[in-house]
């Protein structure tokens, strides 16, 4: 995309309200690894942040930041300058003059808000104006019927404050806001559940979820306690190693997919190789993250997903240490791997992290 014409400002990044400084530190960080420099606009509590380059190319900072590369964040896309101060009677028409000045085709139009107690209580406006625009956008020659997947997403600061950016395919969240809601399943045992079956949407592409995902395949949940994971794995079909001193779902054991070891989740090891290891541990990070390199490294299973409980301080370095050592263990060993990193809606204070052995 070509981020410098259209007058672009910068990058509008999405993020978990309260996680911006760690948004911040890792957008920050990577840059300067590309040997490039950023700096941030951003409120506290605002669940976004707008990330400017200091040598003003947009393009080699969307570049350096891809949207699969990045941890805190939810959605990513160039940005035009804020909008603020609009009128009550008339904020429409700074929206469309902007959008018509950058010269950009779109062929859908996106109205998002911070995923914040302000940010709901602008859903009414929103709906107001969604049909208005859009009508005016397509007289215009900015909406069209086909333009290469190009979206303006018109993100809602405040109810006088909006600013407009362009993404493509690829490049972004497919997710209205970056986030995917899921329905809690009466029959899981736990609230947690959301947070594998999210992770299989982020990183298993949906096509290859019954190669992937499949039935007959055996898997070991470690911290399995009620079962919450667990329920998800047997609902594929697969049959579970559950590793927890705590006790298992009632329903879940009956149906005998599932064989229950109550050991150390840090010392148990499996009878034999598995597909799928899966871990939601109360740990610290360093030890989790050490613990799933052993596994994988071991060659015990062949994809893994596992969450991290971050500290209150340093989240973003201690994600990427963690990361960097299971990174550090597998390339010493010279097995070839993918690994992802994503905070996820259905996450609090944890980014979950997913590796697949090639």
């Amino acid at each position: 995309m070509e981020t410098n014409g259209p007058g672009f400002s910068g990058l509008l990044l999405y993020c978990r309200p309260g996680f911006e400084a760690d948004l911040t530190a890792e957008l920050t960080d990577r840059a300067a690894r590309a040997g490039l420099g950023g700096f941030a606009r951003v409120r506290a509590g605002s669940g976004s942040v707008h990330f400017e380059p200091a040598d003003g190319s947009v393009e080699a900072l969307a570049g350096a930041l891809p949207f699969s590369a990045l941890i805190f964040a939810r959605q990513v896309f160039p940005a035009f300058p804020v909008l603020e101060g609009l009128d009550r009677a008339d904020r429409l028409t700074p929206i469309i003059e902007q959008a018509e000045a950058s010269g950009l085709a779109v062929d859908s139009v996106w109205h998002e808000m911070p995923d914040t107690n302000e940010g709901k209580g602008l859903r009414r406006l929103v709906k107001a104006v969604e049909r208005p625009l859009a009508a005016v956008l397509r007289k215009r020659g900015v909406l069209r019927a086909q333009a290469d997947g190009q979206r303006l997403h018109v993100f809602w600061h405040a109810g006088d404050c909006v600013q407009l950016g362009v993404s493509r395919p690829g490049e972004r969240s497919e997710w209205p806001g970056g986030i995917l809601h899921l329905r809690s399943p009466r029959e899981a045992p736990s609230r947690s559940t959301l947070k594998l079956e999210e992770g299989w949407h982020t990183f298993i592409p949906r096509e290859d979820w019954d190669t992937r995902l499949a039935q007959g395949m055996q898997a070991v949940d470690l911290g399995a306690a009620p079962g919450g994971w667990t329920w998800q794995l047997v609902r594929r079909g697969m049959y579970v190693h559950a590793v927890d001193n705590g006790p298992m779902d009632d329903r879940l054991m009956a149906t005998t997919q599932v064989e229950h070891h109550r050991e150390d989740a840090f010392s148990w090891e499996p009878p034999n190789p598995v597909t799928w290891l899966v871990c939601d541990i109360v740990d610290k990070p360093g030890r989790v993250a050490a613990r799933m390199a052993d596994w994988l490294e071991a060659g015990w299973c062949r994809e893994a997903i596992f969450n991290l409980k971050l500290p209150m301080k340093r989240r973003w370095q201690t994600v990427d240490q963690c990361l960097d050592h299971i990174e550090e263990r597998l390339l010493d060993a010279r097995i070839a791997h993918r690994m992802q990193a994503r905070q996820l809606y259905h996450d609090r204070e944890e980014i979950t992290v997913h590796v697949q052995r090639d």
